[in-house]
């Protein structure tokens, strides 16, 4: 049974901090756009208060989620319980690209442990928390978070991830603009 809660409680902030990944999803307005849903990890979610949550978001193949976030705002972030009890967390709100050279930028990112290829933070403001029961949702044993993105950053080097991103992530699948640092990040 569906349970809906105004913000997150202290037993559901215990349970996100227990997950080690959730997955994003964001639209565009238009009909024919494409629904973008990402999976996230590597220690990069954090809650900010009972309604504000923000995750350090990494270079990836395309930007959708910022792009739609620039475009309308609208964000879901789902957690679910691999492990027992089941339960499902959908955290409803509006959103934000965190660009380096803004100014919430360097009151958040201590935050977070550094990671290579950084690109922005999201930060979404949280109206509707709602829980769902997850029994179909298989149990799985973690077995660590992947270090293939890290390594590839590495390997890109700051100049390599910035013009990557100035060429796969400005504009999105459907052709909508994504906000970019304008210098790379150091």
């Amino acid at each position: 049974m569906a349970k809906v809660f105004d913000s997150i409680t202290d037993e559901l902030q215990r349970f996100i901090e227990a997950q080690q990944i959730f997955f994003v999803a964001t639209a565009p307005l238009a009909a024919g756009g494409h629904v973008n849903l990402s999976p996230k990890g590597l220690n990069s979610f954090r809650i900010l208060s009972p309604n504000q949550v923000a995750y350090l978001d990494v270079t990836g193949s395309g930007n959708e989620t910022s792009a739609h976030l620039h475009e309308n705002g609208r964000i879901t972030l789902m957690f679910c319980a691999f492990q027992e009890p089941p339960l499902i967390l959908r955290l409803y709100g509006k959103g934000q690209t965190v660009l380096p050279a803004g100014p919430e930028w360097q009151d958040l990112y201590p935050l977070f442990p550094p990671l290579l290829g950084a690109r922005q933070m999201i930060v979404a403001t949280i109206d509707r928390v709602q829980t769902s029961c997850g029994m179909g949702v298989p149990l799985y044993e973690p077995a660590g978070q992947r270090g293939s993105l890290i390594k590839w950053a590495d390997k890109k080097g700051i100049e390599g991830l910035h013009a990557y991103q100035q060429q796969k992530n400005s504009v999105s699948i459907d052709g909508l603009p994504a906000p970019l640092a304008s210098q790379p990040l150091p």
